[in-house]
């Protein structure tokens, strides 16, 4: 019988791409498409220029620091897992600022895409939990 944190081959592989995006959106954060993410900062969010920037900046920190989690601190994975999709619920709101406010970034020039990359976010969760053996913790858990 395999633990409540052992995960396939499949899994790891999935965890670790997902780790690697995550890297990759972090660095881009702070880098090459700073500009772009603050499209995504809420309007409802202080518009000041400092104040949005350091938002990206410090989402941007986060996101490299759970990508590097998900990828190498294996031993904890499953809260990795966890924080990565609690992550995703917390910045879910930028992606329905950017379409209610029809704000153009990342290709997203459209309201039909805009919208339709609202129903990314869930997969993203889905796939943060799934890939870190997160999903099935709570059903082997012994009352």
């Amino acid at each position: 019988m395999s633990s409540p944190t052992s995960t396939s081959t499949v899994q790891n592989i999935f965890r670790v791409i997902l780790g690697f995006l995550m890297i990759m959106a972090g660095i881009s954060h702070l880098t090459f498409k700073r500009i772009e993410f603050k499209a995504q900062v809420p309007q409802w969010f202080p518009s000041s220029e400092a104040f949005m920037d350091f938002v990206v900046v410090a989402s941007g920190v986060v996101e490299i620091l759970l990508g590097l989690t998900m990828v190498f601190l294996t031993k904890y994975k499953m809260k990795a897992g966890i924080a990565l999709a609690v992550f995703y619920v917390l910045i879910f709101p930028g992606n329905v600022s950017q379409y209610t406010n029809g704000i153009d970034a990342f290709g997203l020039d459209t309201d039909l895409k805009r919208f339709v990359r609202l129903f990314f976010q869930p997969i993203l969760i889905l796939w943060a939990l799934w890939s870190t053996g997160a999903l099935k913790h709570p059903m082997n858990k012994k009352e």
